[in-house]
């Protein structure tokens, strides 16, 4: 009997693969169920090894077959999807586009999540030209009312979880500017879901203003910020439209779909 060698198997296996990818592709290009004969076009198969590969992948749900002999693309690859998702870590998703905030504005971009009652500063593009005096390390903390970012996971809680933080934290201040009145907060909270972004006027640091916006999960969940802090003279709010559209972009990239 005749065997196949080791490397005619392993060119026939690509050969296979590299098919099975064209067809994928070709589903995907279409917005309704497609026939055979369309695919074995689009592909350049002929008709019979085309019907021979989809009929394995139907078998493994990456293909559904919507009617005798159209095919679509199948639930296998949305949940495969998801997983690609839920494991997209949110500091690679980011720093790309927050590379392209800094260059636009030329000042500090700061990305961080919420861990407890404060938020951990994760990742930075920033340079020495931006001019600030404060540039807090990465895996830096700060409280959740005296920053920007802190403001944004604030507002998504309701009011006795606010009033939990405000009892648990004792609303401590930094200087003159720090909000250390519970109702004063409840104030600023309103304002930041009212226009979906938030400010730190010199309340962490004395001399620095910064402007944040949430970051969003395929799910909808707050699960991070993006901050632009300034020198407080140097703070424009010419910079909203690109911080917002910026955490647009990455929310979209983690999933997420405004409804």
């Amino acid at each position: 009997m005749k065997h196949d060698s080791p490397v005619t198997s392993d060119k026939t296996s690509i050969q296979v693969i590299e098919r099975m990818m064209a067809l994928l592709d070709a589903l995907a290009s279409y917005p309704d169920p497609v026939s055979l004969k369309e695919l074995a076009t689009a592909t350049g198969l002929h008709p019979s090894t085309a019907h021979r590969i989809l009929n394995d992948m139907v078998a493994k749900r990456f293909v559904d077959r919507s009617e005798p002999g159209t095919y679509r693309l199948g639930m296998r690859l949305l949940e495969l999807g998801n997983v690609v998702k839920s494991r997209l870590n949110v500091r690679e998703a980011a720093l790309p586009y927050m590379q392209t905030l800094h260059r636009k504005t030329q000042q500090a971009v700061n990305l961080s999540v919420r861990q407890g009652d404060e938020i951990v500063y994760i990742d930075r593009a920033f340079s020495e030209r931006s001019g600030m005096q404060v540039v807090r390390a990465i895996g830096g903390r700060a409280p959740l009312h005296l920053t920007s970012i802190g403001k944004l996971f604030l507002s998504v809680d309701d009011a006795k979880l606010v009033r939990s933080y405000a009892t648990r934290t004792g609303l401590a201040g930094n200087n003159k500017n720090s909000i250390t009145d519970l109702a004063k907060l409840e104030r600023e909270l309103s304002l930041v879901r009212a226009r979906g972004y938030a400010r730190d006027n010199e309340e962490l640091e004395l001399g620095v203003r910064c402007m944040a916006a949430g970051i969003r999960d395929d799910a909808g969940r707050l699960i991070a910020g993006l901050s632009i802090s300034a020198p407080a003279d140097r703070l424009s709010d010419d910079w909203l439209d690109d911080l917002i559209t910026t955490t647009t972009d990455i929310s979209s990239v983690l999933g997420y779909r405004a409804t």
